[in-house]
């Protein structure tokens, strides 16, 4: 990675020297599986006489020419960058070379489909590699047109941001001539070439417009492809989106692909999305899963309006580009689809993220100093995405909703097709609502740490409230006081269960927030502060309230209530105020009546990381133990064919650790053992076997038997997360040096085998691979690309040995390593985990 990290500094100086026009970009893709020809044509105007660079990471350069001059391709490129001096007022840039395929998820990653030898080629460009394909000048606020020809097999599908032309085709190859694009930042561009196969549509957009829709998947895949019902949500989002931002979809086409081997959940290339092929379901997924794929899919769409139309001038602003996408993906998803407590989602999944990356030594402002592409790479995390996403939360509820639909709309039209800052869309916000929002901003955007808010309530006798306050605390090392606005909700006993039947909406400011609305009021069975879930903060309940949320959690007849009691009592364990094996006695008496996927599936998985990580280490088997029984019996007597059956079946693999588990998971597989409404399907009976594996019940003989059974890329990339897990030293070794030892392995392979590499019933097995793993981490950074560098030194810590020892290491590697800014933040995020850890480990043995 040294030489690749283009500087905030540089990227202002060349912008204010050069001003770009047009690409021209030529790329033969018929000339082998390792590299392809990349011609760009740039035209440019820059300040006459002065110097600036290109960016350009390739095999092999053969020429470069300004201007009608050969340049000495020798003296002005180094493999990053292309040296451009002495420019003209009015500039031709000619670059011809050679550019690698990737198999990292970056640039052009190259793919064979292990059914049918079939190659499949997708790009991915952010944050800063259309470079790898084309020379540009690699920064979102140098827009420019863009106008791609493609070589390649006549038989493929040529997607890109234009519409597809017919080809000229030329025996068994053709070019595609696409036309110029719209006014666009080089990383929204995009190739993806291959024979997918294609289903088409169309819609109507609000100025009249016929709108072409296409979906593209794997020849191999096509059959689980369930186009019909994607068309429909995407309809609906054109239609909520259209509607609420006032401004017509800005683009010509919208092509949906799913393609093999992404890193992310989907890039919002415009009118070209991808995304990661596992939202084509082979296996039946939880309904959380199904969720989150319409939630992805109206994120990307609605990054066509912000992010594409308007983009950010630096990626300090990459905050607002995800968190208004997080936003606005979910209040569609629950006013435009079927799914309408996506806020529940919200509030399980994102808030939940959110929090954790914010109580991180590495938390950092949502409005960040990105001083460099390191920077950037480092910052798509929980702040970025989920904080973000909560505060504009908050910032909707304080301008409310129709203020800030038309601040929106008001934003798109007056800064169409160009590059904008935070301030330009606090000016249109400030003028619709009202509101001063420059001093909101500092306290929310340009600070970090999370606040928490407890409820003081004093009662008289006769159960009549006679003081309300909310009392505000911040992290000592953040130490600010924000202003909220939120919703009280009172919450009794009826019939059994828990229903609102009073609520009041504040704004809570300074330390102390007394409550004079409630003052008078009856006391209820439960109040909950920040009901709604409208605020970016901790809660806690008060000691009445609490007492009561643990005996009748799951008799909260609002899901979005309990979620927020839900997260407030996993705040509270991770927080070391209450035991971790209270939590899980919490979890194991009340998500049986959980209906909300993804509140039972992030529990789940919280519950998880407890028993192996948090609860006392002389507890930790009985725990366990515990845990399996529990979601087996749960499993049982669930609804049949129930999406809470699934789950419990999948988390009892995952947690499975006795002989009586083994032999549950073996008759499951075999079938021997059945639950009426569940199928063991392919994907499922890997999980299965990982149970096995995990407890010495099986090893490679049975991978290579299911595998042999499997051969596709899923079932690839679960043999070798299974493999990882094979519960020996010997086992652990091979995936160590798989990942360590080699850089050959796909980007989807790296990360399954972390996944396996980690999921261990006795962490004592990764004692061995401590110092090896710090032995290896600077090699590592140095030598892999960046998203394969943080997935294998995130993935390979051995957070489950969660033990002083580790602690010691990671820091003694801190200590001797003080320059790797971006390197050290994740060693950092990674020993925050395991301090955490030991905290919550001795409140649970107090």
């Amino acid at each position: 990675m040294p030489g690749e990290n283009l500087t905030r500094v540089e990227a202002q100086e060349r912008k204010a020297i050069v001003n770009v026009d047009s690409y021209e970009i030529a790329l033969d893709l018929t000339t082998g599986p390792e590299t392809f020809k990349s011609s760009t044509t740039v035209r440019f105007t820059a300040t006459a006489g002065a110097s600036t660079f290109i960016d350009s990471i390739t095999r092999t350069v053969h020429s470069v020419t300004l201007n009608g001059t050969a340049l000495d391709v020798a003296a002005v490129n180094d493999g990053v960058r292309i040296q451009l001096d002495n420019l003209a007022e009015n500039n031709v840039l000619e670059v011809v070379a050679d550019a690698e395929y990737t198999n990292t998820g970056e640039g052009l990653h190259r793919f064979v489909d292990p059914v049918d030898d079939e190659v499949y080629l997708y790009s991915q460009f952010e944050v800063p590699d259309s470079r790898r394909v084309f020379a540009v000048f690699e920064q979102p606020d140098l827009k420019a047109t863009f106008q791609f020809t493609v070589t390649a097999p006549a038989r493929w599908a040529m997607i890109s941001n234009s519409p597809t032309p017919e080809p000229v085709v030329d025996g068994e190859n053709a070019t595609w001539e696409f036309p110029p694009t719209q006014i666009m930042s080089s990383y929204i561009t995009a190739i993806v070439a291959g024979p997918y196969a294609e289903v088409r549509d169309e819609l109507t957009s609000s100025d009249g417009r016929v709108i072409p829709l296409g979906i593209f998947a794997r020849a191999s895949l096509s059959e689980y492809l369930d186009a019909d019902y994607i068309f429909e949500k995407t309809k609906q989002g054109f239609e909520y989106f259209e509607k609420h931002f006032q401004y017509p979809y800005p683009f010509e086409k919208y092509d949906q692909m799913f393609v093999p081997e992404f890193n992310a959940g989907a890039m919002e290339n415009a009118g070209a999305v991808t995304f990661t092929e596992t939202y084509v379901f082979r296996s039946k997924v939880t309904d959380a899963i199904k969720e989150r794929r319409v939630v992805t899919i109206l994120h990307e769409l609605a990054h066509m309006w912000f992010g594409d139309l308007v983009t950010m001038k630096w990626w300090n602003d990459l905050w607002l580009n995800e968190s208004f996408a997080e936003w606005a993906s979910t209040i569609a998803t629950a006013e435009a689809t079927e799914w309408t407590e996506a806020w529940t989602t919200f509030a399980a999944m994102e808030k939940s993220w959110a929090y954790k990356q914010d109580q991180l030594p590495s938390t950092h402002p949502v409005y960040a100093s990105i001083n460099d592409l390191d920077d950037v790479l480092v910052n798509f995390d929980g702040i970025t995405y989920a904080k973000g996403g909560s505060i504009l939360k908050q910032l909707v509820a304080w301008v409310g909703l129709e203020a800030f639909m038309a601040g929106v709309a008001a934003y798109f039209k007056n800064h169409a097709y160009g590059n904008t800052e935070l301030k330009d869309l606090l000016v249109e916000l400030e003028k619709t609502s009202g509101r001063e929002l420059m001093e909101w901003s500092k306290l929310w955007l340009e600070t970090a740490g999370v606040n928490t808010l407890r409820p003081e309530i004093v009662t008289a006798e006769d159960g009549t409230v006679e003081s309300f306050a909310i009392v505000q605390t911040a992290a000592a090392d953040y130490p600010t006081i924000r202003p909220h606005r939120l919703a009280i909700g009172y919450y009794s006993l009826d019939g059994g269960k828990l229903v609102r039947h009073h609520r009041i909406e504040i704004d809570v400011e300074g330390e102390r927030t007394e409550v004079a609305e409630l003052v008078g009021t009856k006391r209820p069975d439960l109040v909950l502060i920040n009901d709604d879930d409208l605020a970016y903060a901790k809660i806690r309940l008060d000691d009445a309230s609490l007492e009561v949320a643990m005996k009748h959690l799951s008799d909260i007849t609002n899901p979005l209530a309990r979620a927020i009691v839900w997260g407030a009592a996993w705040d509270s364990a991770r927080d070391a105020e209450t035991a971790a094996s209270d939590y899980v006695a919490l979890v194991l008496g009340n998500i049986a009546s959980e209906s909300e996927s993804t509140t039972i599936r992030t529990t789940l998985a919280q519950l998880v990381l407890v028993a192996k990580q948090y609860v006392a280490p002389e507890r930790r088997a009985a725990t366990v133990e515990k845990i399996g029984d529990t979601l087996w019996g749960l499993a049982q007597s669930a609804e049949v064919g129930s999406d809470a059956q699934f789950q419990f079946v999948k988390y009892f693999a995952s947690v499975a650790s006795t002989e009586q588990h083994v032999t549950v998971l073996r008759a499951l597989q075999s079938g021997s053992t059945t639950l009426d409404g569940l199928e063991i399907d392919t994907d499922l009976s890997w999980e299965l076997l990982e149970g096995l594996v995990i407890n010495g019940a099986a090893g490679d003989a049975e991978v290579d038997e299911a595998l042999a059974n499997d051969k596709t890329a899923s079932g690839q990339q679960a043999a070798a997360r299974v493999r990882a897990a094979i519960a020996t030293e010997t086992g652990k070794r091979a995936a160590f040096a798989l990942l360590v030892d080699s850089d050959k392995a796909p980007n989807a392979i790296v990360r399954n085998v972390t996944m396996g590499y980690t999921h261990v019933n006795d962490p004592a097995v990764l004692e061995a691979f401590v110092a090896p793993y710090f032995a290896a981490v600077n090699d590592i950074w140095e030598n892999r690309s960046y998203s394969i560098a943080e997935t294998v030194i995130r993935g390979l810590y051995p957070a489950p040995l969660a033990n002083k020892e580790l602690v010691d290491a990671t820091n003694a590697w801190l200590e001797a390593n003080p320059d790797v800014p971006a390197l050290r933040r994740i060693i950092v995020e990674n020993l925050a985990g395991v301090e955490r850890a030991l905290i919550v480990q001795a409140r649970d043995n107090s």
